[in-house]
């Protein structure tokens, strides 16, 4: 009777590899290393950063040596608050998302009337940005950036600078509503526009601005809300004017001048941001799309502007257009969050968009074509889709960056 095979079990012999599978590698053996550089390797072993044999050493020794295996749990969690799960900069939609949580709870007393929602929330936004800074970031530099209607042009100054800037041109809001001017003491003769106020400033400062401009800014800024919210909003109808920037009187509705200014806060805090390295989000959806509306309503008349001032083809097939009927028209799409869509009339600002008229399409990016109306985009560098009349399109792109100014 033929004895029985012991299998591999039996004999206690390892098992073969199924063909064309190469067998398992054994675990590493832990290294025979002394308790001194067991405990020096405990930092690399929790930045996971051990070889396999000194991983296997180090975590034999933690189960024998307890000063040692505490000192491994402080290192783990320490490695562990290296890494936010999230990034630390807050949402910019945040606070306006928290004060429409508020007041739905309870309204306010005083309201702050709807026009003028964004100009509190991008203040406050840059102010909160400010908060913080130190005497190296209020003097780091800052290129102020704007398109004179012909080229780019540039102004190098300061942070301090920059909010001095916003201050000064802030005041031609304020003086609309009865405020008192925070830079009354300008020399007799100073212009009253935005460049010209804002240079005499700068030029009458014994020192250049420091951190203590922001305090005037802020109070100037919180004022301006105050004023509008206690006249019930009746306050939006009164003019602000921009003096005469060489094309005539600049005059805007307060409403319309409060979105130009947080339109402008924006923009310039943005340079604030890049200068001191520090990320900036855009304006919440719904405010962007109030300054992309206001920029698009401007464009008329910047075009005609330019046309007068020579600087604007007279456009093919122009013609006269009686006050209120259709004209020639271009389509302006503006993708992305604030988006919509506007029909610029192209032959008279008087006239009306016509979508029967239309000669030319263009889309653009809400965010890029806040930057072409800031003049930091070249006109000739916008990334804009371009259907229709080339002419036009140049000429309405060339419009949309003269909207800027220092």
């Amino acid at each position: 009777m033929p004895m029985p095979r012991a299998s591999v079990e039996d004999t206690g012999l390892p098992l073969p590899a199924p063909a064309g599978l190469a067998a398992p590698a054994p675990d590493p053996a832990p290294l025979a290393l002394e308790h001194a550089v067991l405990k020096a390797l405990l930092g690399a072993w929790a930045l996971a950063a051990c070889s396999a044999e000194e991983t296997a050493a180090v975590e034999e020794h933690l189960g024998s040596c307890g000063a040692c295996a505490d000192e491994a749990r402080r290192l783990r969690e320490a490695v562990g608050l290296l890494h936010p799960p999230e990034p630390l900069d807050l949402d910019p939609g945040l606070r306006t998302r928290v004060l429409a949580g508020c007041l739905d709870r309870r309204p306010p007393r005083i309201p702050v009337p709807d026009w003028a929602h964004a100009y509190d929330a991008e203040t406050a936004r840059l102010d909160a940005l400010l908060q913080d800074f130190g005497d190296a970031e209020w003097h780091a530099p800052v290129r102020l950036r704007w398109f004179d209607g012909a080229a780019a042009a540039s102004h190098r100054t300061t942070v301090a600078g920059v909010i001095a800037h916003l201050l000064a041109v802030d005041g031609l809001v304020a003086i609309a509503l009865g405020l008192d001017d925070p830079l009354a003491n300008l020399p007799a003769g100073t212009a009253p526009t935005p460049a010209g106020r804002t240079e005499a400033y700068w030029r009458t400062s014994h020192f250049p601005p420091t951190r203590s401009v922001r305090a005037p800014w802020r109070e100037q800024s919180h004022g301006i809300v105050r004023m509008v919210s206690f006249t019930g909003g009746g306050s939006g109808k009164l003019t602000v004017s921009y003096g005469d920037s060489g094309g005539g009187e600049v005059e805007l509705p307060v409403r319309d001048a409060m979105l130009d200014r947080a339109f402008e806060c924006w923009v310039h805090a943005e340079d604030i941001a890049e200068a001191v390295d520090y990320p900036y989000g855009p304006p919440s959806p719904r405010h962007l799309h109030r300054m992309i509306d206001l920029a698009a309503r401007m464009l008329p008349s910047a075009l005609a502007e330019r046309r007068r001032a020579g600087l604007a083809a007279p456009g093919r097939g122009r013609h006269l257009v009686p006050a209120g009927g259709p004209g020639r028209s271009l389509r302006l799409e503006i993708e992305g969050h604030g988006g919509g869509e506007w029909l610029i009339p192209l032959d008279s600002p008087a006239a009306v968009g016509s979508a029967d008229h239309e000669v030319a399409h263009v889309a653009l990016d809400g965010v890029e074509f806040c930057r072409l109306a800031a003049g930091h985009v070249p006109p000739e560098e916008a990334a804009a889709g371009q259907v229709g009349d080339r002419e036009a399109i140049r000429d309405v792109l060339l419009a949309a960056a003269s909207l800027s100014r220092i």
